[in-house]
Parts: structure tokens; C-alpha cells; sequence
């Protein structure tokens, strides 16, 4: 099994997240009211994850990298990346908004149109970004920076924690998978996720199997 950091791991929800949004939007159904509330409501999450793990890069891993070597000039290329894609995503959470209010055929294409947008710049975001760091990451796991690194980012509250394992394991492969609980304690795992989980199962991985 191939290894990969959990920075990948969280890479690919997000991409099969993206992809399960254009899916669902391309087979909306006008008038569809409770569609659209499912959708909006899965929506709310990716949102939430989605921005948390970009400031927690800015905030705490870039200066992390760049301790261990990564140059200032990638980590600003990153950033940029970044409000680029801020500017999709704020384009998409109107469009979603608008959805939900009006489950209109015109409103679903429009919703579509920015989760394509959003897709296509996220997706060359992630992929830049595994080029440059992914290998940094798997060289450096072991280090005093990548370990401060892990730790920062773990200050969450139990709730925040639940729902991003549960939202991140929802259909991970096993080397996503592995990547994901490879640095929690099998304990802390169970309960982290088996209780503080339990909203992602119950409102927003439902919306998935529709």
C-alpha cells in the first residue's frame, strides 16, 4: 500500500466531494425542494472544511515548511492559489444559497456552473501543491517541526474533530484511509469519531446516497 500524508488524504475528499456536488447538481430536478436542503446542508460542511484547512496551511503549516526548507517563493504561489480559489468558493456559496431558496432549474445551473469553477481551480491547486510538498512531508514526518505542525493542527474541539474524521473517512480508499488515523491513538479514534461524528452520518452522508 502506497504511503501519503494525511494532507493528501484530505486532498482527496475534498476532490471526491467536488465531484459528488457536480454530480448531484447535473441531475438536480427543478422544484426539488428537499434536494436542495440536502444539498445545502452537505455544502455547509465541505465550506467549513474547506476554508479551515486552508488558513490552518497559512497560519500553521507554511511557516512549519518553511523551517524545514520550503522557499518562501512556493508558499506565496500557494497563497495566491489560495484567494483564487476564495473567489470561487464565495461565488458557489451564493449560488448554493440561492438554490436552497428556490430549487429553480435556472438556479441548479448556476450552482453547477460555479461548482465547476470551484472544482477546476481547487483541483489544480491540490495537484500543485502535492507536487511541491508531498514528498517534504513524507521525508520530514519524523521531525520536530512536523510533529509541532500535527499538533497545532489537532487543537480542535471534539465536535470539530468528530465531524472532520467522519467527513474525512466517508468513502476514503485504504491508503487515504491509513493516512487519516495513522497518527491518532485507535482509542481516541473511536470515540472522537463514533461519538462526535454522529451529525456527519446522520445529516450530511445521507445526502450522498440519494
Amino acid at each position: 500500500m502506497a504511503e501519503m500524508s494525511m494532507n493528501k488524504a484530505i486532498h482527496a475528499a475534498f476532490r471526491r466531494d467536488l465531484q459528488r456536488f457536480v454530480d448531484a447538481l447535473g441531475a438536480f430536478s427543478a422544484g426539488d425542494q428537499v434536494r436542495a436542503e440536502q444539498l445545502a446542508t452537505a455544502w455547509a460542511n465541505f465550506d467549513e472544511q474547506l476554508v479551515r484547512h486552508h488558513e490552518g496551511e497559512h497560519d500553521i503549516a507554511w511557516p512549519a515548511l518553511e523551517s524545514i526548507g520550503v522557499s518562501r517563493d512556493v508558499l506565496t504561489q500557494m497563497d495566491a492559489e489560495h484567494d483564487t480559489m476564495a473567489a470561487a468558493l464565495a461565488k458557489t456559496r451564493d449560488a448554493i444559497a440561492s438554490l436552497r431558496r428556490t430549487a429553480s432549474a435556472e438556479d441548479a445551473a448556476t450552482a453547477l456552473a460555479a461548482m465547476q469553477e470551484l472544482q477546476r481551480v481547487t483541483v489544480l491547486h491540490l495537484d500543485h501543491e502535492e507536487t511541491e510538498i508531498e514528498g517534504v512531508y513524507l521525508a520530514k514526518k519524523d521531525t520536530a517541526e512536523m510533529k509541532a505542525m500535527g499538533r497545532q493542527f489537532s487543537k480542535v474541539s471534539p465536535a470539530q474533530g468528530g465531524t472532520f474524521f467522519a467527513w474525512a473517512l466517508d468513502g476514503a480508499d485504504p491508503e487515504a484511509s491509513a493516512a487519516i488515523t495513522g497518527t491518532v491513538p485507535k482509542p481516541v479514534l473511536t470515540i472522537i469519531n463514533g461519538i462526535f461524528g454522529r451529525n456527519y452520518r446522520k445529516s450530511v452522508a445521507p445526502v450522498w446516497r440519494n
